[in-house]
């Protein structure tokens, strides 16, 4: 009988846990698509918020729309997408006026877009933004 080299049932087991590990792993540094855009970016016209929400000198994250809203000292508004230029991932954090993308920590600044730290190298995509009626409406520029 020739011997054959099997594999022990603990080694099956190990593989199978480590798979969906390793599937998400590197579905969280999957690049956006070749346009620059992700599926979370925004789309279309978003309505944000109050108005007054963003002092001058300040920015909101707001989550649930993948945008920050700042306002320079002047009162000039400026929306960025929050979907980090290095790796697609949706960022959640803002401290101050920097942003802070979870995956693999790189910085931008809220008010420029520019990359403060990173590993990404790419600001982020800028996007229309104007207060009506006392509320802010983000969306692509144009």
């Amino acid at each position: 009988m020739p011997a054959c080299s099997s594999a022990s049932r603990r080694t099956v087991l190990r593989g199978a846990a480590a798979a969906p590990v390793a599937g998400l792993a590197l579905a969280a540094c999957s690049a956006p698509d070749d346009d620059g855009s992700s599926a979370s970016a925004a789309t279309e016209a978003v309505d944000l918020g109050k108005e007054s929400e963003v002092a001058k000198g300040g920015a909101k994250l707001y989550r649930d729309h993948n945008v920050v809203v700042s306002r320079d000292q002047d009162g000039g508004l400026k929306a960025y997408s929050t979907i980090c230029t290095h790796a697609g991932c949706p960022i959640n954090k803002l401290e101050g006026t920097t942003l802070i993308c979870p995956c693999h920590g790189s910085r931008f600044d809220a008010v420029t877009g520019k990359v403060v730290a990173a590993p990404a190298t790419e600001p982020l995509t800028e996007l229309a933004v104007k207060a009506t009626d006392g509320r802010f409406v983000a969306g692509p520029a144009n």
